[in-house]
């Protein structure tokens, strides 16, 4: 289960900021996880929960934003939505596509104290 290291990761971010802006509490943390990102949201969340005790983030709430998928259609030349990797496009039914959003996993916001 990857999440678990991507979790902890996003700890280490918050972990790292508490210590260079002087917070104490982390109270949300807003991520944004694209649906072609590869993460199971629930599996993310279960593991940010579990990651998160006994730190700044303890008890935090975990908002979790997902972005649609979008891809450059090389055949049609066109910015077309991908509702997950290895769809044809909705245009032309070609194959080569290149995501260009919506594989993105960040943090967008926290709220401390």
């Amino acid at each position: 289960m990857h999440e678990m290291s991507l979790a902890e990761g996003v700890l280490q971010v918050i972990e790292q900021q508490a210590r260079q802006q002087a917070f104490a509490r982390v109270l949300s943390v807003r991520l944004e996880i694209g649906r072609l990102a590869g993460v199971e949201v629930e599996a993310m969340r279960f593991c940010f929960d579990a990651v998160t005790r006994d730190s700044v983030a303890q008890g935090a709430t975990l908002i979790i934003d997902e972005p649609e998928g979008q891809a450059w259609c090389m055949p049609c030349g066109r910015s077309v939505p991908l509702p997950e990797r290895g769809s044809a496009c909705p245009h032309c039914g070609g194959w080569q596509l290149q995501p260009t959003g919506g594989t993105e996993l960040r943090i967008t916001e926290l709220e401390v104290e």
